[in-house]
């Protein structure tokens, strides 16, 4: 008797393993939002404001979010037929001439005022010239508005397309 409980138990396990074994689950995959491609006449469309920018070690940029009310905005532009981008609510004047080259965005001749900034707008200066270079992406976000990501080796920032009515 002792054999056939033996024998049932492990018919029994067998059985469940092989039947867990051959179930196939799916799990969900995470929303993907695909990327459109990059054109001067998208990005000049909006201005672009910082919304999020985070280290690759996971940490916020904190050096950008100093004042909430005036956040880093990109704002591109086409002046005599050349593309240009300024940096706005930096405490220098900051901006570059940019083409787009397979692909991505290319800043070229990027020019900056010399004043010598108070913390923390001194800070945000130099963060949004580490922020400005890297990979450019487009995709949409919540409620369908664009959403411009800038990746490089040390972050990852996201900006919205706002009005440039918006900004003043």
């Amino acid at each position: 008797m002792k054999n056939m409980t033996k024998v049932m138990m492990a018919s029994v396990l067998a059985v469940g393993t092989l039947a867990a074994g051959c179930q196939t689950t799916t799990t969900p995959e995470a929303p993907t939002t695909p990327t459109q491609a990059i054109t001067t006449s998208t990005l000049e469309a909006f201005n672009w404001q910082l919304v999020d920018a985070t280290r690759s070690n996971g940490q916020k940029v904190s050096q950008l979010f100093f004042n909430p009310a005036k956040p880093l905005t990109l704002n591109f532009m086409n002046v005599n037929g050349e593309h240009r981008v300024t940096f706005m609510n930096t405490c220098n004047n900051m901006g570059a001439q940019y083409q787009i080259a397979n692909g991505n965005v290319q800043l070229n001749n990027v020019l900056s005022t010399m004043m010598a900034c108070p913390e923390p707008q001194a800070s945000f200066d130099t963060a949004t010239m580490a922020t400005v270079q890297g990979k450019y992406s487009l995709s949409k976000g919540a409620n369908n508005v664009p959403m411009l990501t800038i990746t490089n080796a040390n972050q990852v920032a996201n900006f919205k397309a706002v009005s440039k009515q918006m900004i003043k």
